[in-house]
């Protein structure tokens, strides 16, 4: 007898199938992935956009309190007249750059304090809500601006010079020589604070999970299978063996 006119047992899973426990397996017929969905305390975008518009109008609220405490710790510029003009009493003095400096200095110390509060509130915030900082850190800085020039001395020197009389020293008008350079030190403080506490404390992306739904899955055929150059049929649930005698 050759070999193929004996019982030969085909495998239980066809070799060109993988098995159930396979790692490498390609998904059935019918399944599809699934993402894993976000955090559910993520906020969708209408709450992002209102929660921007918060921000915004607080952090600009604020340009207020900058704008007084400007007008107290600025040094002042000291002027004299005569019966002809209007002098620096110190050519060589240094108060002009001063109110300058002065404001840069607070206002990067409001971006620091609003940025570390926005993030405290508003951890999971997004792109939005970091937009609303950057608006109203911008909106802040005029408004500070304006506050300290509206309350601080008139900007009418000749009028002021009149007054005082010849001689007699008074102050001149506050105001930023460097206007853009002082508006923008909030909004770069805050950005750049912001960043750094979110890349140091911020809630990290969850990576997501992705699972098999398998609809209905068939099976192999079952049927005899014919052996190689015979025509005699293989039964795969005949007993583990090799050729019959020969």
């Amino acid at each position: 007898m050759a070999w193929h006119d004996g019982t030969v047992t085909a495998p239980l899973t066809p070799p060109h199938q993988p098995g159930p426990h396979d790692p490498w397996q390609v998904p059935p017929s019918g399944s599809h992935l699934a993402p894993y969905s976000g955090a559910p305390d993520d906020p969708d975008t209408a709450t992002e956009l209102r929660q921007a518009a918060v921000v915004a109008v607080l952090v600009a609220v604020s340009g207020i309190a900058l704008g007084l405490l400007w007008l107290w710790l600025a040094p002042r510029v000291p002027l004299v007249s005569d019966d002809t003009a209007v002098f620096l009493k110190n050519s060589e003095g240094e108060e002009a750059i001063g109110a300058d400096g002065t404001f840069v200095l607070l206002a990067i110390g409001f971006g620091v304090l609003s940025a570390a509060l926005v993030f405290w509130r508003l951890r999971r915030g997004g792109v939005l809500v970091v937009a609303g900082l950057a608006l109203g850190a911008v909106l802040a800085s005029l408004i500070a601006w304006r506050v300290g020039v509206w309350l601080g001395p008139s900007s009418d020197v000749v009028g002021r010079a009149r007054e005082a009389g010849q001689g007699v020293t008074f102050d001149a008008p506050l105001e930023l020589h460097t206007v853009w350079v002082a508006v923008l030190a909030w909004p770069f403080a805050a950005m750049g604070i912001h960043l750094l506490l979110t890349a140091a404390f911020g809630p990290r992306d969850v990576e997501p999970e992705w699972a098999y739904y398998q609809g209905p899955v068939q099976g192999p055929v079952q049927g005899p299978l014919e052996g190689p150059g015979s025509g005699s049929g293989v039964s795969p649930s005949s007993p583990a063996g090799g050729a019959g005698p020969g």
